[in-house]
C-alpha cells in the first residue's frame, strides 16, 4: 500500500488543541524533530504519551523522566493500550504524573529568566566565536 493510500476508516478530520484537552491522554510523537505538542500537553491537565525523547530542545526533553512526567511508551507502541489501561485503573499515579508535567514546564515560565538565559546563551556564543558584541 502507498503510504498516501489510506483505508477510509483511518482517515478523520483533524482535532484542534481544545478539542484535544477534552482527553485523558495525548500522544505527543517525534517525526523529524521534536514533538511539536510536548509543551502544551504537560501544560495541560492531560497526560503526554510517547516514546522516550530522541531530540532535544531548549525544554531540555533527555531531563524528562518516563512515568514520572510522562507516560512510556515502546518505540513500536505494541504496548500503548496496556499503559493506557494501567494508568485509567491507577488514576492517582496519573494525576502525580500531570502533577510532576506541570512542576517541570513551569521553570520555563518565567520570563525574566528565560530571557535572562537568553541573552548569557548569545554572550557565550559572541565570546566562543570572537565576535563583537
Amino acid at each position: 500500500m502507498n503510504a498516501n493510500e489510506l483505508p477510509d476508516e483511518w482517515i478523520v478530520s483533524r482535532m484542534t488543541i481544545e478539542e484535544q484537552l477534552n482527553y485523558k491522554f495525548i500522544l505527543s510523537l517525534e517525526g523529524n524533530d521534536v514533538a511539536s505538542n510536548l509543551k502544551w500537553v504537560m501544560s495541560s491537565n492531560s497526560l503526554a504519551v510517547m516514546p522516550k525523547p530522541k531530540f532535544e530542545t531548549w525544554f531540555i526533553e533527555g531531563k524528562l523522566i518516563p512515568n514520572f512526567h510522562y507516560i512510556l511508551i515502546k518505540d513500536d507502541y505494541s504496548d500503548l493500550e496496556e499503559c493506557l489501561n494501567y494508568y485509567i485503573q491507577n488514576p492517582e499515579e496519573a494525576l502525580q504524573i500531570n502533577e510532576n508535567a506541570k512542576a517541570y514546564v513551569a521553570q520555563f515560565q518565567n520570563k525574566f529568566n528565560e530571557d535572562l538565559l537568553s541573552l548569557l546563551v548569545m554572550k557565550k556564543y559572541f565570546k566562543k566565536t570572537k565576535q563583537l558584541f
